[in-house]
C-alpha cells in the first residue's frame, strides 16, 4: 500500500501534525480537535467529525514573518485537509523568541 493509502487510516489531527512539523520544523506543535463543540452547526454536514481545530505552533520559521504570513504558511501546509472536510483552523504561530525558549 503506497503512502497514500497509508494517509487515510491516519486521523486528520495525526495527519495535520505530521504535515506542519515536516513543513515548518517546529519546536512545539499542539493540535487539539475541537469538533464536538460545533457539532449540529449548519457547516457540519451530516454528522462529520474532525473538521474543527485549535493549532499551536512554535517555529523558527516564522522569524521575521507578519501574523498574516504565519497563518498562511499553516494554510498552505494544509491546503489538502482544507480541501477535504476540515472546515475551520484556530492558529497560534510564534516564534521560539516569543514563546521564550531560547
Amino acid at each position: 500500500m503506497g503512502s497514500r493509502g497509508a494517509n487515510v487510516l491516519l486521523t486528520r489531527a495525526s495527519r495535520i501534525k505530521s504535515k506542519l512539523q515536516t513543513v515548518l520544523e517546529a519546536k512545539i506543535l499542539e493540535v487539539e480537535d475541537v469538533s464536538y463543540q460545533h457539532a449540529g452547526h449548519a457547516a457540519v454536514k451530516d454528522n462529520a467529525s474532525e473538521t474543527h481545530f485549535n493549532v499551536k505552533v512554535v517555529s523558527g520559521k516564522f522569524d521575521g514573518q507578519t501574523l498574516v504570513k504565519r497563518h498562511r504558511m499553516v494554510y498552505d501546509a494544509l491546503a489538502d485537509e482544507l480541501e477535504s472536510g476540515l472546515h475551520a483552523l484556530s492558529i497560534v504561530a510564534k516564534t521560539p523568541k516569543e514563546a521564550g525558549l531560547s
